[in-house]
């Protein structure tokens, strides 16, 4: 970066912190979300649909949590949570023959390396396990080959089950899975491993040590960009380049210096208490585009800047990720300071009201108990948008819609 450039960007942010630490109670005021965005976030899904959830034996869910409690706080969680929250839901009925949505509890990430994340291998035959336990079990599987099916898959490509993107394409969607509804994390416009009709999801952040570190309202923005994690992947990615497609080892090589930008790879005990000390909080792809910083960046009132091509975001019908967020291309990544710095005050100050917004933050939090407007409420709120079905997704007798030995030869071996 030229010394002008970086001088007129420094005096700039300069500029933006001063008026910010000014004004950093008037911007905490919320305000509302316009238009239907507005009103699918408050939406109430009970009421609207019934789900049936399935009773599988234990060593698909609950014993894996037994045998290892990392499950329960890492970012995959969703399908813990989401589990746990149904069975006490209004919306779920003890009758089959009633229900709009049939939910199968199965625990795919659940599955961990020493280093605390999920066997790719395992994943993929822990599913197919469970859809062959169902569909032999009960006659709702088989009606529809799982149309009327959803399924939680928070890996990092979703149901693709593998955190390499390469590997991920190759695999492919599973495809016992192809006709069923897929909750997943995962989210990229016109990519093998999110289909159509999906429902994306935040990933997993703790709901309750995030609230243990608020910090008073009133506290100024003081930090104008800030970001903790890796640049480089030298584990995964040794001759580098693959890990974030360069866009985290671009941010590094061309801010470590710069007084901008408060960015490192440690991870300090004050990191929620930083992230609500900054104006801007990154939010890069790692090895997929999504990540919970985006989920910690809303719910400390940071204004994500999003920097993942193509990336389809969590609950987009009913939050307004272009108002409340800042876009940056991977390519454009030299360029954040002049982008960042170029943004009107004004600009930022609606970001920041709009992030102040409960309701906003809530979407994004599945909390325990679960409360009204969250998480786990705006996936019922997604799925209550598909009713009814169509007369389509019943089969005829004697149709089949799925090849049940279709798939990598690894996955097809028993679980």
């Amino acid at each position: 970066m030229g010394k002008p450039r970086a001088m007129l960007a420094l005096a700039a942010a300069l500029a933006l912190l001063l008026s910010c630490s000014d004004v950093v109670v008037r911007a905490q005021d919320t305000e509302r979300i316009e238009g239907s965005a507005g009103d699918v976030l408050e939406d109430d899904p009970v009421g609207r649909l019934k789900v049936y959830v399935y009773e599988l034996p234990t060593k698909y869910n609950k014993k894996m949590v037994a045998k290892d409690s990392r499950c329960l706080s890492h970012m995959f969680a969703a399908e813990i949570f989401m589990h746990r929250f149904l069975l006490s839901s209004a919306i779920r009925t003890m009758n089959p023959e009633e229900a709009d949505w049939f939910y199968t509890p199965v625990y795919t990430t659940c599955d961990l390396t020493p280093w605390g994340h999920p066997l790719p291998f395992k994943s993929p035959r822990i599913m197919r396990s469970a859809v062959q336990f169902i569909s032999s079990h009960w006659p709702y599987w088989n009606r529809t080959a799982g149309a009327d099916h959803f399924f939680v898959v928070p890996h990092d490509f979703g149901a693709c089950f593998h955190y390499q993107e390469e590997k991920a394409i190759e695999r492919g969607i599973l495809p016992l899975l192809r006709r069923a509804t897929l909750v997943q994390t995962f989210g990229q416009k016109d990519h093998v491993c999110l289909k159509e009709g999906s429902i994306n999801i935040p990933p997993y952040a703790p709901p309750q040590k995030m609230k243990t570190h608020l910090v008073p309202p009133e506290t100024p923005r003081s930090i104008f960009v800030y970001f903790r994690g890796l640049f480089y992947d030298t584990a995964n990615d040794p001759e580098g380049g693959y890990y974030a497609r360069g866009a985290r080892a671009s941010v590094w090589e061309n801010f470590k210096n710069n007084p901008l930008f408060d960015i490192s790879t440690d991870h300090p005990p004050t990191y929620y208490e930083d992230m609500q000390r900054a104006i801007f909080c990154l939010c890069p792809l790692g090895w997929a585009p999504w990540s919970p910083r985006l989920v910690e960046a809303v719910v400390f009132g940071c204004i994500p800047v999003i920097i993942a091509d193509d990336i389809v975001l969590p609950f987009a019908d009913a939050i307004p990720w272009d108002e409340i967020g800042v876009f940056v291309a991977e390519d454009d990544v030299p360029k954040l300071d002049t982008i960042l710095t170029s943004i009107p005050m004004e600009v930022i100050l609606r970001k920041q009201r709009l992030l102040a917004n409960p309701s906003m933050k809530q979407a994004m939090l599945f909390p325990q108990p679960a409360q009204a407007g969250d998480a786990f409420h705006q996936i019922l709120n997604g799925l209550a948008r598909k009713l009814p079905h169509s007369k389509s997704v019943y089969l005829t007798p004697g149709q089949k819609a799925l090849n049940w030995t279709q798939g990598p030869k690894g996955d097809l071996k028993p679980w």
